[in-house]
Parts: structure tokens; C-alpha cells; sequence
């Protein structure tokens, strides 16, 4: 078997224990699916989950395509050759509360045919109010995942994350970050293409029971200020999205399928003109949304 039509069969298969373990998690909301096929070639799955007893809206998406990349790709890529392929999972969620994050997570493949080939993909936490203990715990899991193929990938791929998931326009990270990846082959680690593709997988093992311990408070009462602080915060991680995202405007620019793209962006979300926090959680939320903190302490 051909290594993409590995890592094409294995993404699939996580995207299916992704699924099941969230409307387990859930409770009340199952996916709908809609397949699509790519015009230049390949295709994929999108599958959003709605109105649940936790999710308002979710996006577990699976993608496989190929074909000839735009020259403003290969000129951003820095490479010549423009036959491409490309797989990768990828997730959004968006809680009905504000006391539980959004998440998000990415594995993607992607090989050229000259035989150049990378790694890349990320998870990062967007609480709408941080709490410590939980950001740490996040963390831990991360770590755990990393440490299990690379004793140097958590430290490193934190601080990519840092400067990843960052409104620059804000000054502000978009959540307490988490790990992220890109460009990642036997020449920039220590592991073999199969040991980078399990990499990978572990991570994307690793989502639902992180994101379970996340959603403790999924039954807090929620108060008006507290709604409205969510669709701000939900504000933000819009603006990161259309305008820093790299996946985004990756399928944006190889004409992939609108729906399934902004599949990450939630039902509802504000933007009030110069809006102050209002209370000492909204404050304290801000002032931790920096660089560079050690979550594991």
C-alpha cells in the first residue's frame, strides 16, 4: 500500500472514533454527513454536530485531495514542483456554555511527487473563562502525548503554539494555547515517516478524553453578562480564523468546499464597539491571555 493511502485510511478511521466518542460525550446529538468530491481531484467528509445537550455546533471534518496547486502556493511553500496530496482531519466545537472552551485540533499529511512530504497539525483550548486547573490539566495530557514519541516536542511546540494562535491585531493569544506543529519530516525530528504518522494519530487520540475533563461545569448556571462575554470571546476566535488561519486560507485558495472550511466558525458571535470587561472573571481571563505562560506549574 502506498504510504498517502495509508495515512488516507488511517484519518478516516479517526475522524469515525472521534465522532462516536463525542455524541457519547454529548448525549443528545449525532453528526450528519455530507461527502463532497473536489473538482481537480479527491474529496472528503464533513460532519457537523447541532443543538446537543453540550454542542451548539461542531465540525469533525476528513479531507483527501490532489491535484495542481496554485502558484501562489508553491511560492509560498518555496517549492517547484506542484502536484500535490493532501490529507488531514480536522475540528472545531463550540459549547452552548461559556464555562466550557472551544477546542480545536488538526492532523494533516501532505506530499508533493517529487517524494517531499511533511506532518503538520496543532490543538489549542479557547476557554471563555480560564481556569487555571483545567488549562493545566490540558497541558499534562499534551505532554503525556508528546513526551510518549519526542521527549523535545512538547516544550518546542508549545511556543510554536504560542506565536500560532496569536490576534496579533489584539495583542492577545486566543486561548491558553497548546501544541502546534507544520513542515514536520525525517529531517526536522527524530522520527521515521511512520513514526510521525503515529504521532499524529496518538495525538488525535488524545482529543476526546482531554476535551471531556474540560466540560465539568457543562451544567453551571449561566447569567446574561456571562452569554455576552461568550459571543465575544467567540468574536475573536472568528477574526484569528479568516484572518491568520493557515488551513483556512489553504482551502480557501485550492478551491476546496466552502461549507466544510468554515465549518469553524460558530452560529452566533458579537463584536460590541469598544467593550470593557465587566467583571473580575472577564478581567482576569485577559490578563492570561499572553505568551509564554507555563501552564504545568
Amino acid at each position: 500500500m502506498r504510504f498517502k493511502d495509508q495515512v488516507k485510511n488511517e484519518f478516516e478511521l479517526l475522524q469515525d472514533e472521534i465522532c462516536t466518542g463525542l455524541e457519547k460525550l454529548d448525549g443528545k446529538a449525532n453528526f450528519h454527513q455530507d461527502s463532497w468530491d473536489r473538482e481537480g481531484g479527491g474529496g472528503g467528509r464533513t460532519r457537523i454536530i447541532q443543538d446537543g445537550d453540550l454542542l451548539e455546533k461542531g465540525g469533525v471534518n476528513f479531507s483527501a485531495v490532489e491535484g495542481v496547486l496554485p502558484e501562489s502556493i508553491t511560492n509560498a511553500l518555496g517549492v517547484d514542483n506542484n502536484e500535490f496530496f493532501a490529507s488531514g482531519v480536522s475540528i472545531v466545537l463550540h459549547p452552548h456554555s461559556p464555562h466550557v472552551p472551544i477546542i480545536h485540533m488538526n492532523v494533516r499529511y501532505f506530499e508533493l511527487n517529487d517524494g517531499t512530504y511533511w506532518f503538520g497539525g496543532g490543538i489549542d483550548l479557547t476557554p471563555h473563562f480560564i481556569v487555571d486547573d483545567l488549562a493545566k490539566d490540558f497541558h499534562e495530557s499534551l505532554k503525556t502525548t508528546c513526551d510518549a514519541h519526542d521527549l523535545a516536542f512538547y516544550d518546542e511546540f508549545k511556543v510554536w503554539a504560542d506565536n500560532y494562535f496569536f490576534n496579533q491585531h489584539r495583542n492577545e493569544t486566543r486561548g491558553v494555547g497548546g501544541i502546534f506543529y507544520d513542515r514536520l519530516n525525517e529531517e526536522k525530528s527524530s522520527l521515521t515517516k511512520e513514526s510521525l504518522l503515529e504521532f499524529s494519530l496518538s495525538l488525535g487520540r488524545t482529543f476526546c478524553p482531554a476535551y471531556e475533563k474540560q466540560t465539568v461545569y457543562r451544567n453551571s448556571t449561566v447569567t446574561p453578562e456571562e452569554k455576552r462575554w461568550q459571543l465575544m470571546r467567540r468574536g475573536r476566535y472568528v477574526e484569528f480564523n479568516l484572518v491568520y488561519d493557515r488551513g483556512t486560507k489553504f482551502g480557501l485558495e485550492t478551491a476546496g468546499r466552502i461549507e466544510s472550511i468554515l465549518m469553524s466558525l460558530p452560529n452566533d458571535a458579537s463584536w460590541i464597539y469598544n467593550y470593557a470587561p465587566t467583571s473580575k472573571a472577564e478581567k482576569e481571563t485577559l490578563e492570561k491571555l499572553k505568551k509564554g505562560i507555563n501552564w504545568l506549574s
